[in-house]
């Protein structure tokens, strides 16, 4: 699995995220030369959030939304899906194969799972992770 910044900070365990009392959590997973056929599928785009929402355990509430706009080198899909504890929106860069995942939620989950799965899942040659508690 090759990391672009390996100096990223350190995973939040569950431990840490109970003894600080964490309101949420939040993972911004960046994917690097991802498939450019997944990327520029809603269908492709809608099972992912389904299956990542199984993967680290969360309800979705309601169906995702995936919309197409922008222009340029800006143009591509963007996704919000609501979870019961929050929400994971991603947004996706045609021009380079890159996939922009945000998950926030009030109920712990493994960022390095989800990590690994949107690696595996938009077939990512590198990744950046950020794994932040929120107060």
């Amino acid at each position: 699995m090759k990391k672009i910044f390996p100096s990223a900070p350190a995973i939040i365990s569950k431990g840490d995220y109970v003894s600080k009392k964490a309101w949420g959590l939040l993972a911004s997973i960046d994917l690097y030369e991802c498939d450019p056929k997944l990327i520029k599928s809603p269908k492709a785009i809608k099972k992912f959030v389904i299956e990542l929402c199984e993967v680290i355990k969360m309800k979705r509430h309601g169906d995702p939304l995936i919309e197409r706009f922008a222009e340029g080198l800006l143009e591509g899909y963007s996704m919000i899906q609501f979870i019961e504890t929050s929400s994971i929106t991603a947004h996706f860069d045609e021009e380079k194969n890159r996939a922009f995942v945000d998950i926030f939620s009030c109920k712990y989950f493994n960022a390095k799972q989800a990590m690994r799965f949107c690696k595996k899942f938009f077939k990512a040659n590198g990744y950046k992770i950020q794994n932040l508690i929120r107060n």
